[in-house]
């Protein structure tokens, strides 16, 4: 496994464990920030062992899934579509107030367990077993 993908895997880990600390103090727009960085990081570490070079410098999920040249379950796919929109809108909140109505601890906790199970699908493709 390449040291860039090692990075990126660990950051990925890093950023998810973050979102759970955020989910436990009621930062729940940084929860979905932070599982979005997650899965982007871990999408890359994949896009760096396929191709064998540095990923892109993207935040657009869909991009990098395609990169991966992966056949992701229509439910998680379904869910990076969601989450790829959602970060523009915690990254560069227009109207804060409505950020933080538009993702209570409900949908925070939702978002943070389907990471979670994202995570642990992507790490079981055979490029990122170690």
């Amino acid at each position: 496994m390449r040291k860039d993908t090692n990075n990126f895997i660990k950051s990925a880990e890093y950023d998810l464990e973050t979102a759970q600390f955020m989910f436990n103090t009621g930062r729940y727009i940084y929860v979905i920030f932070m599982c979005h960085l997650s899965l982007e990081k871990l999408l890359k570490a994949l896009v760096c062992e396929i191709n064998q070079n540095i990923p892109p410098k993207s935040h657009n999920l869909i991009y990098l899934v395609k990169l991966c040249n992966i056949e992701l379950p229509k439910n998680y796919l379904d869910f990076i579509a969601k989450i790829n929109n959602a970060s523009i809108v915690t990254r560069y909140p227009e109207d804060f107030s409505r950020a933080l109505d538009a993702y209570p601890k409900g949908i925070a906790k939702k978002y943070l367990s389907i990471t979670k199970e994202i995570h642990q699908w992507l790490k079981q493709q055979k490029k990122l077993k170690k």
